[in-house]
């Protein structure tokens, strides 16, 4: 879907409501003849009312029924599709046979005029289609030349990249104005010896030969040496200066050609099948006269052929300026000598003559535009594919050997180096990546094996009841006072030695130290130290629990800590991945989003730098300046946008392209298409 198809189809509706409203019902029948030419999806009427019909008026059935086929395979059934391709419409025309005399001489009833009127502007406006499509197609893809050429002059490492690049095309243009120079001047001194040499042999085959080579090498040094001092004014200047000035003449060229087909596009939407209808049907929109309206719109239609016709002659025309070639289209349209004239020997002979001229355009004159833009585009555009990357083949051509010899050397080395690449992968993903998970999921469902601990539970109560059991002893084997501990104290004991407290053990320790020898060698002394090591492990452990604990209550988070730098690898992996190889959603949508947002630059700069006319219009160069940019844009919103903004975003883009509501207004909605849908193009 392109605006070119919306014209299209809007111009097809707008010509059948002007045919509806200019066609005069007979008494004898209340169907018009487009109503009839229109029946798409409705049945046909009745054979013995339409024989009836044509007997009284006079009409060929046949003649009839093959016009309104006709019309019917012209007519835009289809808003998907709604162009025809040229061989189709001219298949169509010849079909119509509108050109041939007999044709002419049998169609003098008024409803086989009328059907005729209306076939030529159907096959009009698809003709317009066409061109439209054409110009579109050819103006497009000059901006990329054009910004090759801005690449080119951008550096003095690209001017002279471009100059290697080109430089076999030099020498081979260089050699070919030097033999054919060689060829001339040989050519001229044979003319000239062969009047003076007898008809006697004298030298040989060989010695001709070997004379001929010694005058052509001559002549070629020769011509050689006169360039040489016929250019001395140009070695002044460097070869990549040379080089930046071919740059420059083929991109001001490239421009002209795009303003004037730019130009050219601009006339066509604006003055071309231009009708100025309204929607409504009403009687107030209907001042005309039903006679007056259908011969405005027929001699709308032959203008507009007119019109089509001359521009596809002059566009391609660098020559002329864009206001001269302007002037040149409208002087020769309102000078056409084959308009529409009222006469009716005249009016009966005009869709022959206007079937014509659209056979002639889509015979001769739209190949020919097609053929010398192309050619231009050709001559000035950027080179081809062979000439900018033969030295990057010649080059991986001569080190292919060298490269190739590597790879054997090393083919060992290569193969251990995927090997371990696959082998770091894998240990990463499972490492890293699954096993990280694991625990996580562990953690979740108070898996034991997925515990964080420091120590384990066991520890700690062994060696409480160890310590519990040595202070009891010990208070046992050294009461205080001197009598033998009961249960209920021993009880007690064990219960303060569960809280920590080692009263007893604290006291005869404290005792042992006013003596340390005597404590030592009865044995108290020592083993109070020990207990009092055992007491300081017993605490450790009870510090070391209580880390524990926290660990474990924040397990989860540690989990996914220890989870985060597989994920975040593996999303920046698979974003890359996605990014240069994805589909849609990758490289190719990135690209057209920032083709977007180039794009409305352009519109807002073509907008900006326009010098609008009395009534606040854009001029028809950057009326078509602005449709080749609202064409990108609106092809690549359909891949980019979801379809039911791109619903919206075609909103916009219908009230950008309307130039009848000056440019403020067009520059307010860019601002509003930049805000509104700046979410789908960052």
């Amino acid at each position: 879907m392109s605006f070119v198809t919306d014209q299209v189809c809007r111009i097809d509706d707008q010509l059948d409501r002007l045919q509806l409203q200019s066609t005069v019902p007979s008494p004898s029948s209340s169907s018009s003849p487009t109503l009839q030419t229109r029946s798409r999806s409705s049945e046909e009427s009745e054979p013995e009312v339409d024989a009836a019909q044509d007997a009284r008026s006079g009409t060929d059935t046949k003649r009839v029924e093959q016009l309104q086929n006709t019309l019917k395979a012209l007519s835009t059934g289809s808003s998907s599709q709604p162009l025809l391709s040229s061989t189709r419409l001219l298949w169509l025309l010849e079909h119509a046979d509108l050109s041939s005399e007999a044709a002419v001489a049998a169609s003098h009833s008024p409803y086989e005029k009328e059907l005729e009127w209306l076939l030529v502007g159907k096959a009009t406006v698809q003709t317009y289609g066409l061109i439209l499509d054409s110009f579109l197609n050819h103006i497009i893809p000059l901006s990329d030349d054009i910004w090759y050429w801005d690449e080119v002059l951008g550096s003095y490492f690209y001017s002279g990249l471009y100059m290697l690049q080109t430089s076999p095309l030099r020498a081979w243009a260089f050699s070919k104005e030097i033999y054919g120079e060689a060829m001339e001047k040989m050519s001229n001194m044979r003319e000239k010896e062969a009047s003076e040499v007898d008809n006697d042999q004298a030298t040989g085959i060989t010695a001709s030969l070997s004379v001929r080579w010694q005058q052509f090498y001559g002549l070629v040094r020769q011509s050689v040496h006169n360039r040489r001092i016929g250019d001395l004014q140009s070695k002044m200047i460097t070869p990549i200066t040379k080089c930046r000035i071919e740059a420059r003449r083929k991109q001001r060229n490239l421009r002209k050609l795009r303003e004037m087909s730019a130009s050219g596009l601009g006339v066509l939407m604006d003055e071309g099948l231009s009708f100025d209808t309204n929607d409504s049907d009403s009687e107030a929109s209907k001042p005309l006269s039903r006679d007056r309206q259908s011969d405005e719109w027929k001699s709308i239609v032959a203008k507009s052929v007119s019109l089509m016709e001359t521009v596809l002659q002059n566009v391609t025309t660098l020559e002329t300026t864009v206001h001269d070639f302007e002037d040149i289209v409208f002087t020769n349209v309102e000078n056409d000598p084959e308009g529409v004239h009222t006469e009716d020997e005249e009016l009966f002979s005009q869709p022959t003559i206007i079937t014509g001229k659209l056979k002639q355009i889509l015979q001769v004159h739209l190949p020919n535009h097609a053929a010398n833009t192309r050619k231009l585009a050709h001559d000035h555009g950027r080179p081809s594919r062979i000439i900018r990357y033969w030295p990057a083949a010649i080059v991986l051509l001569l080190s292919s050997t060298t490269l190739l010899r590597i790879f054997v050397r090393r083919k060992a080395e290569i193969i251990q180096w995927i090997r371990d690449l696959g082998d770091t992968t894998r240990d990463f993903w499972f490492n890293w990546v699954v096993e990280p998970v694991k625990k996580v999921i562990g953690t979740i469902r108070h898996d034991k094996d997925s515990e964080i601990a420091i120590m384990s539970k066991e520890s700690l109560e062994g060696d409480r009841a160890s310590l519990e059991r040595m202070v009891v002893d010990f208070a046992v084997d050294n009461p205080e006072g001197g009598s033998k501990l009961s249960e209920a104290q021993i009880t007690d004991l064990r219960t303060k030695v569960k809280e920590g407290d080692l009263t007893p053990v604290l006291k005869a320790y404290e005792q042992d130290l006013r003596k340390p020898f005597a404590g030592t060698i009865r044995g108290n002394l020592i083993r109070a130290l020990l207990i009092q090591i055992q007491k300081t492990k017993v605490d450790v452990e009870v510090a070391m629990g209580g880390i524990d604990a926290l660990l474990k209550s924040q397990e989860l988070v540690f989990g996914f800590v220890g989870l985060t730098p597989g994920i975040l690898v593996c999303l920046g992996l698979g974003r890359w991945l996605a990014s240069t190889f994805g589909g849609r959603k990758g490289r190719f949508a990135n690209q057209k989003k920032n083709r977007m947002i180039r794009v409305l630059r352009n519109v807002d700069r073509i907008l900006t730098a326009c010098t609008p006319s009395s009534n606040g219009m854009l001029s028809y160069k950057e009326h078509g300046l602005l449709l080749c940019e609202v064409h990108v844009l609106r092809q690549n919103g359909e891949q980019v946008l979801p379809t039911e903004i791109n619903r919206e975003f075609l909103e916009e883009i219908n009230d950008l392209v309307d130039i009848r509501t000056g440019v403020e207004r067009q520059l307010k909605v860019v601002e509003r298409m930049r805000w509104a849908y700046w979410k789908w193009l960052q």
